[in-house]
């Protein structure tokens, strides 16, 4: 299917509207200086850090395994997932991690560039508004000795911006990683697995609704979120999705 944007058709008011607000609520230093695409450094679009070209290419996950996110020829359940046990519901990664996903999430988890996760959040809210909502966020947590060395956790950056677009509470804190698991990146998908096998657990006496959604950067092979999910669902959570920016192919 061909996602691009068709840039002689204009963005509805609303559209307009949502994102000025999300851009002004976010940052107050909007109202100094004129937005610029994070991608290519040129003018970016009223209300949005991102050029009109770099917004057409947008690797949008238009059709994907609603269980995990994969992308399909057309959306439904892929063949790893029919029959399949899993903690989540409902995966949503609204984008394929693909240019320009590929460098505006590795500035924000290795560089510290909150700007680009804003960005992120931003374009996440424009596709997540019309998913099933839950009533609160949990953003998945770094453990605590990496977020010393890191100095932030990038998927409660992502969440932050998020709630405050959708009107989510977001429930820092509410998950805790039990232990400094090894980078997921560096491993196979069984050794993923092993590694985050009871890493999460839920912080004692704290009150969870029903619906919550875990928000992550980027899925890979999804061990990391259905831990987490695990966790979750043993604390009386009865219904846990995953929202994800990108997803790997």
């Amino acid at each position: 299917m061909d996602t691009a944007v068709n840039l002689e058709i204009p963005l509805p008011v609303d559209g307009i509207r949502a994102r000025l607000a999300f851009w002004l609520r976010n940052d107050a230093t909007r109202l100094l200086w004129p937005s610029r695409c994070l991608a290519c450094e040129g003018a970016g679009l009223e209300g949005l850090d991102l050029c009109a070209a770099c917004e057409a290419e947008l690797p949008v996950n238009d059709a994907a395994c609603r269980a995990c996110a994969v992308p399909l020829p057309e959306a439904g359940l892929c063949g790893a997932c029919i029959g399949a046990q899993s903690p989540l519901t409902v995966v949503c990664a609204p984008f394929v991690y693909a240019a320009p996903l590929d460098r505006l999430l590795p500035r924000l988890k290795f560089a510290g560039d909150l700007a680009a996760g804003r960005l992120v959040s931003q374009l996440m809210a424009d596709h997540l508004r019309t998913a099933p909502q839950p009533q609160a966020l949990v953003p998945v947590p770094l453990h605590r000795a990496r977020l010393r060395r890191r100095g932030f956790d990038q998927a409660l950056e992502i969440a932050r911006p998020l709630g405050r677009a959708l009107g989510l509470p977001v429930l820092d804190g509410a998950l805790v990683r039990l232990r400094a698991t090894r980078e997921q990146s560096t491993l196979s998908a069984i050794a993923r697995r092993r590694n985050v096998r009871g890493a999460f657990a839920v912080r004692p006496k704290l009150p969870l609704p029903a619906h919550v959604a875990l928000v992550d950067d980027v899925m890979t092979t999804g061990a990391t979120l259905r831990a987490a999910a695990a966790a979750l669902r043993q604390a009386g959570v009865q219904r846990v999705d995953a929202w994800v920016a990108a997803r790997v192919p």
